[in-house]
């Protein structure tokens, strides 16, 4: 290996370690030895080295494209190297790349007017948006504004399946007791409540008859004050707020039925918990709609979002809340903090975002791009007995691999696809693709599909292409 340190001295902290003639064997073996494995790179045995991006794919070191169907879990949403948002990144980084979040900037006052007025325009409500660098740090925000706003109490509900991140108050609200195991936390673990996720039904019901028999289950816990969550004297519950993903992220794209959540918060308004919406991987039109709670007719007392806010070019995440919970006599400056809060280039990336979805209809766009994957996915269905349940709203898809009865879950089996997919070796038209995956769902046979929302009708029919030889190959290796 071409690792040939100099000495050490204080004019040169940093020898210069590395040569320019370094092969992929020598990064992996420096990677071995000096990176943390505590992230999530190496899920995969031998992760991938990419080398550059454009659009829909990602190129690794020999030029081959990989087609990304989960385009950084839904934080790409505009495809890679958007060239209208390196633009304004460009721009701003010539103009004020660096100020301390004490002090105010246009982009900041803009994003957040924008923001806000949309909030107000679509659910009625007067808000204001607070901004962090993550999404895990704004569900720690969205924490705090609860607890401040109904007298410090630290009970939540959340939805069995649910992820809100990994910081130690957010894994209290994530149903993985796997992200708790070694750690703790240091706030009540939530109380989890099923998810309306029909093709699985814990209770058992069909979709069409159940009469939202699930949500009759959580409504019974505030019957009587022996079931633990409610005082009927003084009409008040122990707990704060419900956190929900309309629809499940991690959980596996689930996607709940109709009037689910409207008879929610009709439950959780006549007890004064609160609603939080975490868009963090729907929000930004994955659903064909800027916030996935507009397709069900709820509204949020809390939003929390990241990921394509920037296109996932820069760190920044935000809360909206409405007025009443985060108006500055309740919620005064030092609430929070971050150091790269409301970043310049953060805000600058995702204003030319906002700007872009302003400018196009993506509804309509999206809606007609989702449908017609969708529509090549159910094809997949019928030729192979393996996929067991395909849906989707917008581009937010799924694909639940089952054994040969389409139900049994089959966690091989979604592993051998997605390593399969990783190979690179796919043939279409005499040209070699990989194809990128993502796997979710409670037991791990899911892959949840969210290519980017500008994906051609050509690139569609690739991913069917590509998908179509991966489960040939898959069923063939049984």
């Amino acid at each position: 290996m071409p690792l040939k340190p100099s000495s050490q001295t204080d004019s040169n902290p940093f020898p210069n370690y590395f040569s320019s003639e370094m092969t992929e064997s020598d990064l992996r073996a420096l990677e071995r030895e000096y990176c943390s494995f505590g992230d999530t790179v190496h899920y995969l045995e031998s992760p991938k080295i990419f080398s550059h991006c454009e659009g829909s794919f990602l190129f690794d070191t020999d030029e081959k494209p990989f087609l990304d169907l989960q385009m950084w879990y839904s934080a790409v949403n505009f495809g890679y190297a958007n060239p209208r948002i390196n633009a304004a990144l460009a721009q701003q980084m010539g103009r004020l790349p660096q100020v301390a979040s004490q002090y105010l900037h246009r982009e900041k006052i803009e994003l957040a007017a924008r923001l806000g007025r949309y909030c107000e325009d679509c659910f009625g409500m007067k808000g204001r948006v607070h901004f962090n660098v993550g999404g895990s740090q704004a569900v720690e925000d969205a924490l705090k504004l609860v607890r401040n706003s109904t007298h410090g109490k630290s009970l939540m509900f959340a939805f069995e399946g649910g992820y809100h991140g990994r910081t130690l108050g957010a894994s209290a609200i994530t149903s993985s007791y796997r992200y708790r195991r070694r750690f703790g936390h240091f706030s009540d673990r939530a109380q989890f409540i099923p998810f309306p996720y029909c093709f699985r039904c814990p209770f058992k019901q069909k979709r069409d008859e159940c009469d939202l028999y699930c949500l009759k289950q959580f409504e019974r816990l505030f019957d009587s004050e022996y079931y633990g969550v409610w005082d009927p004297k003084a009409g008040e519950a122990e707990y704060a707020a419900f956190f929900v993903e309309m629809i499940q992220g991690t959980g596996g794209y689930v996607i709940p039925p109709a009037g689910y959540f409207e008879q929610l918060q009709k439950i959780l308004k006549a007890r004064k918990i609160l609603l939080v919406d975490d868009e963090i991987q729907m929000g930004i039109y994955r659903t064909g709609k800027f916030w996935a709670a507009e397709h069900f007719g709820v509204k949020p007392d809390i939003i929390v979002f990241g990921k394509a806010l920037t296109n996932g070019m820069n760190p920044l995440s935000a809360i909206w809340a409405r007025e009443e919970l985060i108006q500055p006599s309740v919620f005064p400056p030092g609430s929070t903090h971050s150091t790269f809060a409301s970043n310049p280039l953060g805000t600058a990336a995702a204003l030319e975002v906002i700007k872009i979805v302003s400018e196009e209809n993506f509804h309509a766009q999206v809606k007609a791009r989702g449908e017609l994957f969708l529509q090549g996915l159910r094809e997949l269905k019928k030729q192979f007995p393996i996929i067991g349940d395909v849906d989707g709203l917008g581009l937010a898809l799924r694909i639940e691999i089952c054994q040969e009865d389409g139900f049994t879950p089959d966690k091989a089996m979604t592993d051998r696809l997605v390593d399969e997919a990783m190979l690179g070796n796919f043939d279409v038209d005499g040209k070699k693709f990989g194809l990128i995956l993502d796997i979710g769902g409670y037991f791990k046979n899911v892959v949840t599909l969210a290519p980017s929302l500008m994906i051609s009708n050509q690139e569609i029919e690739l991913a069917i292409s590509l998908l179509g030889q991966a489960f040939q190959r898959i069923s063939r290796k049984k």
